[in-house]
């Protein structure tokens, strides 16, 4: 009985480390984003994989606070639900909208924006990419500090 409680207990400290350190997150912390993609720290799960049945895709990123992708484009269109904190988003040539927890974000296809965290919160959403037969993403350059810090300078 005292081996199976344990185990049992071995088994669910290697999940927990498995999870975001921040609870408020309902999805685990996934893999480092890679660094030619984003600057500062993020980390990505995949929730849906794409196939051809369903063509589409899904997972979560987490960012701390000042990380955020590069310039990209979707030729599919993105959805982004925010699910925590309070981040950026930007299409090229608008104005940096400030997005929170509860926000939902449409990417139109084929449009250049990139989003992130405030300079101030971390922030995570769960990103959907539909009809991904048209395909999924192209990265452009990365954001520069001047960009990203615009919002204050206005």
């Amino acid at each position: 009985m005292l081996l199976a409680t344990l185990l049992t207990q071995g088994c669910q400290e290697a999940t927990d480390k498995n999870r975001s350190v921040d609870n408020r997150t309902i999805f685990p912390k996934g893999q480092p984003a890679p660094a030619e993609f984003f600057t500062g720290n993020a980390w990505v799960t995949g929730l849906v994989e794409n196939d051809s049945v369903f063509t589409t895709a899904a997972g979560s990123v987490l960012f701390e606070a000042g990380a955020r992708s590069n310039w990209h484009l979707h030729p599919c269109g993105q959805i982004l639900l925010v699910t925590y904190g309070v981040g950026y988003h930007q299409i090229k040539g608008q104005p940096i909208e400030i997005i929170r927890k509860g926000d939902v974000v449409k990417c139109p296809p084929d449009v250049l924006h990139w989003h992130g965290a405030s300079k101030d919160s971390s922030m995570s959403h769960i990103y959907i990419l539909p009809n991904t037969e048209k395909g999924m993403v192209e990265w452009k350059a990365p954001v520069t500090d001047e960009e990203y810090l615009k919002e204050d300078l206005e």
